[in-house]
């Protein structure tokens, strides 16, 4: 068979039943297309269409022989999107930047077609690391939220949303994500450096969601979902709050869940945890076994900075919780890598962690994926602590000019193809550096992602149902295969 540089290889070609009629005869295995796009490391390959294969009639692959296994029969886990968090920073580097850039920005980002199709954003609520300044919507002391307004954030980010929302043709899921109450609020008088909520104010920053969801609302901007709070258990030298397991069950069941449902936001999809894989269990357990906290909560929000602390990337925990509670989602709300700096823009290794990441946690019952920031400038800012990240794409504000990085393409790979509705099917892969997951669209479609980190080209089959395609994926690159 011949074989075609790609990076993904094979896949299967049935239309769901959904997308199948009595009417109609379903199109043989050969004759459906099937359209490869790779992104690939010194190549001008960027979510470029690279192929067009076909398959046909495959014998038993020997054990030496590379193989990706396609099963669209058996499916799991339902897809709610994909993308990134609109920030201070992001929307104070949006509105230094020309309206032509602007643009260009909006359509690459949410533009299905000519961009990479996001359908999920997050914001912050209250300032966090990536804001210039640190600020609230109230003003000291106000138990009553009498002073409650949103006039901070009419001057970038509200703009912002309110354009990211007209570029996804308002197909975008918004949730939102508070990093600290108020510093009066709280136990140490601090919005930095961790500290607890004060059981006197409780009530009152239950109410302070409820306020922030009618407002952003009220402005056009709806709320899909929220967080209990940012990263739970780490006292961070910006904006941070401490809540052990049963602090969060509490406030959960005896204050949140009950605020939002008496105030008609009981729909919106509430998460707890909202930090690393490496305690998600644990937090998961304490929370969705007691019934009074569980009824509020629609799922576990998690990061992947364990990371850094030497613990790996834990992906089993993911799978951990989504087995013990099949009824809840989890959720991949944050990540980005750290310690910005303007030698590595270009750094192959950064889509790759994206890559690892996304296919690792999707293959192990992940409903959606969110970014960082989806803008920074040059320095990876602004940040009012010091704190400069990378982001999948900068902007050099002096020039006007943006940089994509390699990032940008990886994530899309996942959203450009993978559609809100889409539902994860059996992808089984027989090397570790062929790494791949599927999914069938609501329209029927198959999305086949395969990744190959490795300093090789690796020679593959695809294959399903008795038919396969050989295929050669080419070193540290990704590519998404699409069976019609």
């Amino acid at each position: 068979m011949k074989r075609t540089y790609l990076l993904i290889s094979c896949a299967f070609v049935l239309f769901s039943s959904q997308a199948q009629t009595s009417k109609k005869m379903p199109v043989p295995m050969t004759g459906r297309k099937i359209t490869v796009y790779t992104t690939a490391d010194k190549t001008d390959l960027r979510l470029s269409k690279s192929a067009d294969i076909s398959f046909q009639e495959f014998k038993q692959p020997l054990e030496t022989e590379p193989s990706v296994f396609i099963d669209p029969t058996t499916t799991f886990q339902t897809i709610v999107g994909i993308g990134g968090a609109i920030t201070d920073a992001a929307a104070e580097t949006f509105a230094k930047l020309p309206k032509e850039t602007q643009q260009e920005l909006l359509k690459a980002y949410y533009d299905p077609t000519n961009g990479i199709g996001y359908s999920l954003a997050r914001t912050n609520m209250n300032s966090c690391d990536f804001s210039s300044d640190t600020y609230t919507y109230v003003a000291d002391n106000d138990k009553e939220l009498k002073t409650f307004n949103l006039a901070h954030d009419q001057q970038y980010k509200i703009p912002l949303l309110k354009q990211a929302f007209a570029a996804a043709n308002n197909k975008l899921s918004l949730f939102i994500s508070p990093w600290s109450p108020p510093a009066w609020m709280k136990d140490n008088n601090d919005m930095l450096h961790g500290g607890k909520l004060k059981n006197d104010y409780k009530q009152s920053w239950a109410n302070y969601y409820v306020k922030f969801i009618k407002a952003l609302e009220s402005q056009g901007i709806p709320v899909w979902g929220l967080t209990v709070q940012n990263e739970t258990m780490a006292k961070q030298k910006w904006e941070s709050c401490i809540y052990t397991a049963e602090d969060e069950r509490d406030f959960i069941k005896q204050y949140l869940g009950p605020t939002l449902q008496k105030n008609g936001l009981g729909s919106k999809k509430l998460m707890a945890w909202d930090h690393n894989r490496d305690l998600m269990y644990q937090r998961a357990a304490v929370i969705l076994k007691d019934p009074a906290a569980a009824k509020y909560v629609w799922g576990i929000a998690f990061h992947w900075y364990e990371t850094w602390t030497g613990s790996g990337m834990l992906f089993d925990n993911v799978k951990r919780v989504k087995e013990a509670f099949p009824d809840k989602n989890v959720l991949f709300t944050e990540g980005c890598i750290e310690r910005f700096s303007l030698d590595r823009i270009n750094d192959w290794s950064l889509g790759e962690k994206y890559g690892r990441s996304m296919v690792n946690d999707f293959n192990n019952g992940n409903a959606g994926f969110t970014d960082w920031n989806i803008l920074l400038d040059e320095k990876g800012g602004p940040n009012h602590v010091g704190n400069f990240c990378f982001a999948p794409i900068h902007a050099d504000t002096k020039t006007g000019k943006l940089m994509y990085t390699n990032e940008y393409y990886y994530i899309g790979h996942f959203s450009k193809f993978i559609k809100p509705g889409a539902k994860r099917i059996v992808c089984s892969f027989t090397r570790d550096n062929l790494l791949s997951t599927a999914f069938i669209n609501p329209d029927g479609k198959i999305a086949v992602v395969v990744m190959n980190p490795s300093d090789k080209e690796i020679a593959y089959h695809l294959c399903m149902n008795g038919y396969g395609a050989a295929a050669t994926s080419l070193p540290h690159s990704i590519s998404t295969i699409i069976i019609e």
